[in-house]
């Protein structure tokens, strides 16, 4: 089997006092699609983060293809539930932040205003790079800040609940954009979210975190009625993680 692109070994997580997580440990293969299952409050976020070495565990390690993770990984992008674009700054600009904060859009700005300008057109929202981010549908927005996680070129798209705030046909669009641009690109997909269709829709095997403080109670293959699977196996995301 290959090596794992990222590897957690027995991490624990605090809030304070508060043990969030413990002895949590998971392998996520290059290429690979994983859901993150549980009930609100379970540590689903946290572990993301940890993910991303956008937080520091309490014991345990992380590796991202063997190298120890003691900041913010650089292949990584998280995109959040909220879109978090800049008010003031057209489209075009907020997906070019990425770039403009690492140094790269002053090195080489045409070609990365014509890589942002591809991808905001792969995300249908190619006539609207002018628009301030309050002259879009928030369905737009989440578009905008999947096309601005793109622009980074990232090797793994961290995902927190990003369609929670959209409407049923919203979501659908944005699960099939997600999944598309993965496939093509050959991404390592992580998703943290509460909803089994989105796990159903974007990855091949989800785990469910269960338990105060939590740790893995399942790890499973997602065949190819995943949804329904799900739902028969564990009724609510409530029962699941108990």
């Amino acid at each position: 089997m290959s090596p794992p692109l990222i590897a957690l070994d027995e991490i624990d997580f605090r809030h304070g006092t508060h043990s969030v997580l413990k002895g949590v440990s998971l392998r996520i293969l290059s290429g690979e699609s994983l859901g993150i299952l549980g009930a609100s409050g379970v540590g689903k976020s946290t572990l993301l983060q940890i993910m991303a070495g956008l937080l520091v565990p309490a014991a345990g390690t992380v590796q991202i293809a063997g190298v120890p993770v003691t900041k913010p990984v650089q292949d990584a992008t998280v995109m959040f539930q909220r879109p978090a674009l800049l008010p003031w700054a057209s489209l075009l600009d907020n997906v070019l932040l990425p770039a403009r904060l690492t140094g790269r859009l002053r090195r080489d700005r045409a070609a990365i205003r014509v890589e942002a300008l591809r991808i905001l057109d792969e995300v249908g929202l190619a006539d609207r790079i002018d628009a301030k981010p309050h002259q879009l549908s928030g369905g737009q927005q989440q578009r905008a800040a999947l096309a601005r996680a793109l622009a980074s070129a990232p090797r793994i798209l961290l995902l927190d609940e990003p369609f929670s705030a959209l409407d049923s046909e919203m979501r659908s669009a944005l699960r099939a954009d997600v999944r598309r641009l993965v496939r093509e690109r050959g991404l390592t997909l992580v998703i943290v979210t509460h909803d089994l269709a989105d796990v159903a829709a974007l990855t091949d095997r989800a785990i469910i975190l269960g338990g105060r403080p939590a740790q893995v109670a399942h790890d499973l293959a997602l065949g190819p009625d995943a949804e329904a699977e799900l739902k028969s196996r564990f009724g609510t995301l409530n029962h699941c993680a108990a």
